[in-house]
C-alpha cells in the first residue's frame, strides 16, 4: 500500500503529537533504555529548533507533544551550539567531527555553504527531528543490546494539535502525562520519572516551560503556579469518567479531590521527595563538598577536563546552609 503523505500544519508554530511503537509491539524499554530515550528527546529538540510540551515513555512505544519554534535562520555558532547539543558527552569521533564542522564553517568556502544547507534542513521539521531521534537511539539500544535490525514499527504517527493554549492543547497534554496511569504503572503521573510532567515536578527547568504552553494567562504564573494549574487539569480529565457512563475514570476521586483542596499545588515536603528520589539514580548525593570531591576524582578516572558542577537537589533545612543537598548525574 503506498505510503500517504504526511500532513503538515503551515502555522508558524505548529505543535504535533507524535507516537512511534516498536517492531511487533515488543516491551524492550526498561529503565535505562527510558532514561537514555528521555535525554535522546532533549538532545534532538535542541538540535532541531523544537520545544517539548510533554512526553511519555513506555515499555514499547513512547508519545512526544512538540512545537515548532518559529526563529530566524541561525547562523554558524548557533548552528555548531546545536550540534553540539547532539553530543554533550562527546566520543573522540564525535569531538573530531564537531572540530571539522567548526573548521569548515569558519572556512566559509562552497563546502560551509553545502554544510549550512545539510544542517539547516534538518531542523525547524517534526519529520527530521524523529528521524534523528528514532535512528540515534536505535543506535545505542542496539550496540548497548547487542542486537541488529529494526528497533521500530511503522512509520510514527503525528496529530497536528491547535495551539496558543487552546483547550486541544491541554487535553493531549493530559491524555500523554496520563499514559503511565492508563497502563497501571503509578496512580500519579507525579510518581513516573519517565512523562514530561514527573519531570517537571522533579527538576522543573524545560519541562516546566513546556507545559505553561498548555495554561491560559501563563506569561502571569510563577512556575509554581503553572505546575498547579497543570495537575489541576490533567487530574480532573483523569477523573472524568467516560461519556458513555461505563467506566469510571483512570484518576481515583480522592486524588482529584485532594488536589482541588490544596490549588493543585504538592506539599514542599513532598516536593522535595520527588526531587531527591530523581536525583538519587545518580551516582553521588551529599553536600557540594562531599559531591565536589568525588566529581573531581570521578573527571580524573576517566580522564576529562569537562567542567562539571554538582546539580543542587534541596534547599537547606537549616540556618548554616549544612543539609543542602546536591548530586552528581552518572554518565549514561
Amino acid at each position: 500500500m503506498a505510503r500517504h503523505r504526511r500532513l503538515k500544519s503551515s502555522h508558524p508554530a505548529a505543535v504535533y503529537h507524535c507516537i512511534s511503537r516498536t517492531v511487533n509491539g515488543e516491551f524492550l524499554f526498561d529503565d535505562t533504555a527510558k532514561e537514555m530515550l528521555r535525554k535522546h528527546i532533549h538532545q534532538t529538540a535542541e538540535f532541531s529548533g523544537i520545544e517539548v510540551i510533554t512526553y511519555a515513555i513506555m515499555s514499547n512505544h513512547f508519545h512526544v507533544l512538540v512545537r515548532i519554534l518559529p526563529c530566524d535562520t541561525p547562523d554558524d555558532s548557533e548552528l555548531l551550539r546545536r550540534y553540539k547539543a547532539l553530543y554533550p558527552n562527546p566520543t573522540r569521533y564525535a569531538t573530531a567531527q564537531i572540530a571539522i564542522l567548526e573548521s569548515t564553517l569558519k572556512a566559509n568556502g562552497i563546502n560551509a555553504e553545502q554544510l549550512r544547507r545539510q544542517l539547516l534542513a534538518r531542523m525547524g521539521n517534526v519529520s527530521e527531528f524523529m528521524k534523528t531521534l528514532k535512528q540515534r537511539f536505535s543506535v545505542w539500544f542496539n550496540r548497548s543490546h547487542k542486537r541488529y535490525g529494526t528497533l521500530w514499527a511503522e512509520r510514527f504517527t503525528s496529530t497536528i494539535v491547535e495551539g496558543n493554549r487552546h483547550f486541544a492543547l491541554r487535553i493531549t497534554a493530559a491524555y500523554i502525562d496520563l499514559n503511565p496511569v492508563r497502563a497501571g504503572l503509578t496512580s500519579d503521573p507525579k510518581d513516573y520519572r519517565w512523562c514530561g510532567y514527573g519531570e517537571a515536578v522533579a527538576i522543573g527547568g524545560r519541562m516546566i516551560q513546556g507545559l505553561r504552553q498548555t495554561i491560559e494567562d501563563a506569561a502571569h504564573y510563577s512556575n509554581g503556579e503553572v505546575l498547579a494549574a497543570y495537575r489541576l487539569s490533567m487530574l480532573g480529565k483523569g477523573a472524568a469518567p467516560k461519556a458513555n457512563g461505563e467506566r469510571s475514570g483512570i484518576i481515583s476521586p480522592e486524588l482529584f479531590a485532594s488536589a482541588e483542596k490544596c490549588g493543585g499545588v504538592l506539599p514542599l515536603s513532598e516536593r522535595l521527595r520527588l526531587r531527591v528520589a530523581w536525583f538519587t539514580r545518580g551516582a553521588v548525593i551529599g553536600s557540594k563538598q562531599f559531591v565536589t570531591e568525588h566529581l573531581s576524582t570521578y573527571l580524573k578516572h576517566i580522564n576529562s577536563q569537562r567542567d562539571i558542577k554538582p546539580k543542587h537537589v534541596a534547599p537547606s533545612e537549616s540556618d548554616d546552609g549544612q543539609t543542602e543537598l546536591f548530586a552528581m548525574r552518572r554518565r549514561a
